[in-house]
């Protein structure tokens, strides 16, 4: 008898999500991932306009990511045209998805067919299958529109929210997130990459009921404009409040502190680690889990995919276990 996978679903967008799925993907794991669709900058942007469909950006480093195919063909399909008017700044993958919306008549079709083409290891799904504006409120009552714009605001953000606001998601995300053992929020940008996908009637609430663990991937470096001077707690109070209710049930952090380099090569960026606020998560009855996830490579920080991965695989062994005992 075939040994059951175990059902994951990745939330988020972003760098963040596409680098630890090309750690997921190397283990037996059944993936989802539930990918943004709220940017608006760049050759996204323009084609979201140009063609008024979501923005294939955030998706295609996902295919890519999920991706079984030679190296070769994935750069091809992460190639970025620069020696022409018309195309440059454009990427082959994301003018592949614009043509082939066009000719299914259907954005999530499209990614369907590219991950046939590309041999993607799980399912890409879109927050939603049209154009979506995100907006945010500052504190100081000012709103800002369009994700690209987000992180250049001059105050703290108070909320987001999207236009238009009674998007339906798409069953099968719904699905998705119903049956998985394990859901995964995050990293990536908390206003612009994370929320966004909660935001979407439908996906924020069916992560509540879902009966699968929630576990949020906590953000090794604040960023300006959305979260600085953000502790690992209030990342993880704004998803809630956005959301409506307390769903994560235990946060991965970085056990290592990182080195006093870091700071000094983010200080252009306003950006500094975000500190995790033991007791502060504690208090919200969430349970901690640190680990070693911090690769550092030429002075920048990202979150280690392998030791993620490995430690995820590692996790819900021990939880099988402990079910079947």
């Amino acid at each position: 008898m075939k040994k059951k996978r175990t059902r994951i679903v990745v939330i988020g967008g972003g760098t963040g999500l596409s680098t630890i799925l090309r750690g997921l993907k190397q283990h037996p794991f059944d993936i989802t991932a539930i990918v943004t669709v709220a940017d608006d900058g760049g050759s996204s942007g323009r084609l979201r306009d140009d063609y008024d469909i979501p923005p294939p950006g955030d998706v295609r480093n996902v295919i890519a990511a999920l991706s079984d195919v030679e190296p070769l063909v994935e750069q091809m399909f992460q190639y970025r045209f620069s020696q022409s008017n018309d195309l440059g700044g454009h990427s082959l993958g994301n003018l592949m998805l614009t043509a082939l919306t066009e000719i299914t008549g259907d954005f999530n079709h499209a990614i369907a067919e590219m991950s046939k083409v590309l041999n993607v290891h799980g399912k890409v799904i879109p927050a939603a299958n049209k154009k979506v504006t995100l907006h945010a409120e500052l504190s100081d009552g000012s709103d800002i529109i369009g994700e690209s714009k987000i992180p250049s605001g001059h105050a703290p953000i108070k909320r987001v929210y999207l236009e238009p606001s009674n998007l339906k998601p798409l069953p099968a995300a719904v699905h998705a997130i119903e049956r998985a053992d394990f859901i995964l929020i995050g990293p990536g940008s908390l206003y612009t990459s994370i929320i966004p996908n909660l935001l979407v009637k439908g996906i924020g609430q069916a992560v509540i009921r879902a009966k699968g663990e929630k576990i949020y991937i906590a953000n090794l470096m604040t960023q300006q404009g959305e979260t600085r001077s953000f502790t690992a707690s209030q990342h993880i109070e704004a998803i809630h409040e956005h959301v409506g209710e307390a769903f994560i049930e235990s946060v991965l952090i970085n056990e290592k502190e990182l080195p006093p380099s870091i700071y000094e090569n983010y200080r252009e960026e306003n950006a500094e680690p975000v500190k995790f606020d033991i007791e502060r998560l504690q208090e919200m009855g969430i349970n901690i889990i640190p680990k070693e996830i911090a690769l550092i490579e030429n002075g920048t920080v990202r979150h280690d995919a392998v030791n993620l991965a490995e430690w995820l695989w590692e996790y819900t062994v021990k939880k099988r276990q402990t079910m079947q005992e």
